[in-house]
């Protein structure tokens, strides 16, 4: 069976309704006191974790000054570079401060656990990055977050909703855990490899020379190109920051891109590329397909 079938199959013919964001939950706007946060309690948005992997303890707790009040339940997300992807479902109480958003709902036909799960999908994060302001520190808008649809089911039958809303959570929530698990098998994988790669680079005799990168190749660095030159649909991918390496959510006019292709030196098949802002130090191969080759970065050939 398949996802659309099986979710057919679960919502058996109920009406779906999608509802703004700021009709059925709001920014918290209660303020909480630093003489009441901890290690444990306190949320800046540098002990939240990227790709949605939840939090650490701070290492940091404010001593003077108001903070936003969180409570159980609520959705903390990181308002500075949307592109990391930093979100967490809350399971105590505490405090943040202005860089992290306080999403608390306040519709009763609505599981928080439901809400957390659509707002960790990638429609969501790619909607935010899409409304960010800034280039060097984006931040997403909050005023279009409250803009995004939510689908509800069954609006008019709260119970039946909420049973809806509650096995959709429940299923999610099994992948999220095997997600865990098996991103954690990588984990171990990657240290695996990285040990052996070491041993084979550390010749017994010796003879092995360590070289500068520049030695071994040309660096050169890519022109960057401007937000205001991306579109959300054109002639050429635009691999920005939080792309880089994955599928490109931009594109440029392939005048820009034959224009920069003439002025600017361009990478050939089997150049490495490697990001030199964000995501620093992500390398991909250089396959030749016709593309702009990274909002910052630079490649060795």
């Amino acid at each position: 069976m398949s996802a659309a079938e099986f979710l057919e199959k679960l919502l058996d013919g109920a009406e779906v309704v999608w509802k703004p964001l700021g009709d059925i939950a709001q920014y918290s706007t209660t303020r909480i006191g630093s003489d009441q946060l901890n290690q444990s309690n306190y949320v800046g948005v540098d002990n939240l974790l990227q790709n949605r992997a939840g939090r650490v303890n701070s290492n940091y707790v404010p001593t003077s000054g108001n903070l936003t009040e969180f409570k159980e339940g609520d959705v903390l997300i990181g308002n500075i570079r949307p592109y990391l992807r930093k979100i967490w479902h809350a399971d105590r109480r505490g405090g943040t401060n202005g860089d992290v958003l306080v999403v608390h709902p306040t519709d009763s036909v609505l599981n928080s656990r439901y809400l957390f799960q659509v707002l960790t999908d990638e429609n969501f994060f790619a909607y935010n990055i899409q409304h960010s302001k800034g280039a060097k520190m984006p931040r997403g808008s909050k005023t279009h977050i409250l803009q995004y649809l939510v689908p509800i089911p069954c609006p008019d039958d709260p119970q039946k909703s909420l049973a809806i809303q509650g096995e959709i959570v429940r299923i999610l929530d099994s992948f999220t855990e095997l997600t865990t698990e098996l991103t954690t098998e990588l984990t171990q994988r990657k240290k695996q490899y990285n040990h052996y790669r070491d041993q084979l680079l550390s010749h017994p005799s010796g003879n092995m020379a360590w070289k500068p990168l520049g030695w071994v190749g040309e660096v050169r660095m890519c022109k960057r190109v401007m937000k205001n030159q991306t579109s959300e649909a054109g002639d050429i991918p635009f691999f920005k920051i939080g792309t880089f390496g994955r599928e490109p959510n931009a594109y440029i006019s392939k005048e820009l891109f034959e224009n920069f292709k003439k002025k600017y030196s361009y990478p050939k098949i089997g150049d490495v590329l490697i990001s030199a802002s964000g995501t620093i130090g992500r390398t991909v191969i250089f396959d030749g397909e016709e593309g702009s080759v990274a909002k910052f970065g630079y490649w060795v050939c």
